[in-house]
């Protein structure tokens, strides 16, 4: 479509066109030898381009799964006005603040991997969807499904995982209610729902907190057409009451930790991206306050070549998270010292992101 609107662009202009075909006038980042092949894996030239400016005075929140929690820190770390509304007490040491919650995203509701465990998110923080599992117990202690690892050793009562989970759904409505500029970065297909309510875990129940009971619990991959209607049905909410909200997708390039499809891990990880892709690509296009921004590819396209990877082939280096912000930030300049900002906000390591589905890889077996 848009190779045909050039194409007519130059049939109509009243000035005379020289060329032979539409191909012949293309700038290089069209072209896979000049905009890929002759690319170093570090940084591609024009891969990404804005579709609006992110202004120093735009609040900006993150949500989505693991790997938001880089792009969060170093838009943190960069002068941006990054929203985090539940910072962590004063008297939690700064090393242990993660392992409670706090720092990774805008609020404490931890990673969110799937659209429709957004959309349930937001349901829940206006009041339009309670789910009837609300508080797991084991051995004394209580946890909330939502966010079982928030609190490491769970809670002390019912009460306290209720109480605190109404903070952080007030501030899941200030999110949605004042951000200027959301990001949100879509994970995984699969998911793990309540056959009661459709409610939607954020893990397996029993991987890291609960009880797995097949009569309770199932499993679901969601579709292209669910996906999309979830995402829409998401962007339509937060636009009528903060009509002025931007989002940024971006698509996870971390693999799945297992599947429980049936499909080789390999091929489920390829099905699960692609429709997320197509997914942020199609809603990106419709909305002209929606943007792409290509995280996924920056990171597994061939230009790469698997640098970017642990030794796992799962777990984004440090160096390619730098190569994601560089992009980000060639078109959403900092707001001062560019090159120290394009890494100071580096996870220390690993253990830094918080995600629960990696919690499955103790259960594989050679």
């Amino acid at each position: 479509m848009r190779l045909f609107s050039v194409f007519r662009r130059r049939q109509t202009n009243p000035t005379p066109w020289n060329g032979t075909h539409p191909y012949d006038a293309l700038p290089p980042r069209a072209y896979w030898k000049t905009g890929v092949a002759d690319q170093t894996a570090a940084f591609i030239p024009h891969l990404y381009r804005k579709k609006f400016d992110i202004s120093p005075t735009d609040k900006i929140a993150t949500m989505g799964s693991c790997f938001a929690q880089h792009i969060g820190a170093r838009l943190k770390s960069s002068g941006y006005r990054y929203v985090d509304l539940e910072p962590p007490p004063l008297r939690l040491p700064e090393a242990r603040q993660k392992e409670f919650g706090y720092g990774i995203y805008s609020a404490r509701y931890g990673n969110v991997y799937t659209v429709r465990q957004l959309l349930q998110l937001i349901d829940r923080a206006y009041g339009r969807f309670t789910p009837h599992d609300s508080v797991w117990e084991a051995e004394g202690r209580y946890f909330d499904p939502f966010r079982p690892t928030m609190e490491p050793n769970g809670f002390s009562s019912p009460e306290e995982v209720r109480v605190l989970h109404e903070k952080t759904m007030l501030a899941v409505r200030q999110i949605v209610e004042e951000s200027d500029v959301i990001v949100f970065t879509l994970g995984l297909t699969e998911a793990w729902v309540s056959r009661s309510d459709g409610a939607v875990y954020p893990v397996c129940p029993g991987t890291t907190a609960g009880r797995f009971n097949p009569s309770s619990h199932e499993f679901r991959n969601f579709t292209f057409s669910e996906i999309m209607r979830d995402l829409e049905k998401v962007i339509s909410i937060v636009a009528r009451v903060n009509p002025s909200a931007r989002w940024v997708l971006t698509v996870s390039p971390v693999p799945l930790t297992a599947t429980a499809s049936g499909d080789h891990v390999l091929a489920a990880t390829t099905y699960s991206k692609s429709i997320l892709r197509a997914v942020a690509g199609e809603v990106a296009q419709r909305h002209a306050r929606v943007d792409y921004f290509p995280s996924y590819e920056i990171i597994t396209g061939p230009q790469a070549r698997s640098l970017h990877y642990h030794e796992n082939l799962r777990t984004v280096t440090a160096d390619g998270v730098d190569s994601v912000m560089r992009h980000f930030f060639a078109e959403h300049p900092v707001l001062s010292f560019p090159e120290e900002a394009r890494t100071s906000g580096r996870q220390k390591n690993d253990d830094d992101i918080v995600c629960e589905e990696g919690y499955l890889e103790k259960w594989a077996s050679a």
